[in-house]
């Protein structure tokens, strides 16, 4: 089983525990360490096997090679990935350089004042306050037209015929 475990142990610590259960069962637990913080957690999967002793010293080698081979493929594919995502990136940062290299900066010339720009008087600017839209509650405000003087006329009928000053009142 040392043997088996001898080339995942080059590459990380592994605890082992030997435990003995009930009718003679015994479990054998391999727990791969963490080597730092951030590590993929799938490098560290435990194996976990029950067993008779027979049945362990039979079985146990083979499960032994598929784990450790299942890992190290895990490791070596995950190598590869990231130092392909390394070199995407630097290619990627080096494109960018080059297309900011290769563009020419953008001049905007100011243009020379001629004569006769120099002779003429500055413009006043003119602005204008858009129209305000009236609200809902808005009264209109009073000005000259045709039913205000109509209405004036009214009212002095009224009174001249009335009498009173507000224009109320009943006739006598």
């Amino acid at each position: 089983m040392f043997k088996e475990l001898a080339p995942y142990l080059r590459q990380r610590a592994v605890l082992l525990t030997v435990t003995r259960l009930e009718d003679e069962q015994i479990r054998v637990n391999i727990v791969p360490q963490k080597l730092k913080d951030g590590e993929n957690a799938a490098l560290t999967t435990p194996l976990t096997v029950t067993g008779t002793a027979d049945e362990l010293d039979r079985e146990l080698p083979a499960t032994v090679v598929n784990f450790v081979a299942a890992h190290l493929d895990l490791k070596n594919t995950l190598d590869r990935a990231k130092a392909e995502m390394d070199a995407a990136a630097k290619a990627a940062q080096a494109e960018a350089r080059s297309k900011s290299k290769t563009q020419p900066a953008k001049v905007v010339a100011k243009p020379e004042p001629t004569r006769a720009s120099e002779d003429a008087k500055p413009v006043p600017r003119v602005t204008s306050e858009s129209p305000r839209v009236a609200g809902l509650f808005d009264s209109p405000e009073p000005g000259p037209g045709p039913g205000l003087e109509e209405e004036g006329e009214i009212a002095t009928e009224h009174q001249e015929e009335f009498g009173d000053e507000d224009g109320e009142g009943e006739a006598a």
